[in-house]
């Protein structure tokens, strides 16, 4: 599955065209390699994205074409989760 479409799906973003500027932003990464929103994921791969302030770590846990938005969770585990800190300006 596209990894834009992996996103909007499990709702870690909630709408593709925002999944894919996010990814063409380098914001995401598969398994440490940088990634672009047609990059295949599959089960087993860890996806690290920033959001922000924060960056997340994810496990793909399952892949489907659609879910219920209280199914979502199942797709993925989260491995890890930090906040980036930020360089004041002053």
């Amino acid at each position: 599955m596209r990894l834009d479409k992996f996103l909007k799906v499990s709702r870690l973003i909630k709408r593709r065209t925002l999944a894919k500027e996010v990814a063409d932003q380098g914001r995401i990464s598969i398994n440490g390699q940088p990634a672009k929103a047609s990059s295949v994921v599959k089960v087993g791969d860890e996806l690290t994205v920033r959001f922000g302030q924060k960056i997340v770590t994810v496990k793909i846990n399952e892949i489907r074409e659609t879910t219920k938005k209280e199914n979502a969770v199942d797709m993925y585990s989260i491995v890890k989760e930090e906040k980036v800190e930020t360089q004041g300006l002053f």
